[in-house]
């Protein structure tokens, strides 16, 4: 499913009606920096006020990274706002709050477990 967002693309990853992740694909999407933070933005805002949705993925691609840490940078700056901020390199079994949220939210399937994939970062939403 594509959303267009003043003119531009972007990718959401369609969610099964049961599912309680929600994928965002702004590393890909060719949206500034400041349109991509506010896409994220926008999609937990959205997401919390909803309630179904339980995580967020983000994908920020594997390029140069500087959106990898500003989505992580603005993660810190939203603290409280979140059960848990779980960067990919992390979700392992061997973190108790990348264990706990795979359960909570029934990710048993999440192909980047265990991948330590620098390009994902993960909200565990209240």
């Amino acid at each position: 499913m594509n959303l267009k967002v003043k003119a531009k693309m972007v990718n959401f990853v369609p969610l099964m009606s049961n599912q309680k992740l929600k994928i965002i694909d702004i590393g890909h999407s060719n949206n500034s920096m400041e349109k991509a933070l506010s896409l994220l933005e926008t999609t937990v805002s959205q997401s919390s006020f909803e309630g179904r949705i339980r995580a967020i993925k983000i994908i920020t691609g594997h390029g140069s990274g500087k959106l990898r840490d500003a989505v992580r940078e603005w993660c810190k700056e939203q603290e409280g706002r979140f059960q848990a901020v779980i960067h990919g390199e992390d979700y392992t079994m061997f973190n108790k709050e990348a264990a706990d949220m795979r359960t909570d939210c029934d990710l048993r399937s999440d192909v980047d477990f265990g991948r330590e994939n620098r390009a994902v970062t993960y909200i565990w939403l209240w």
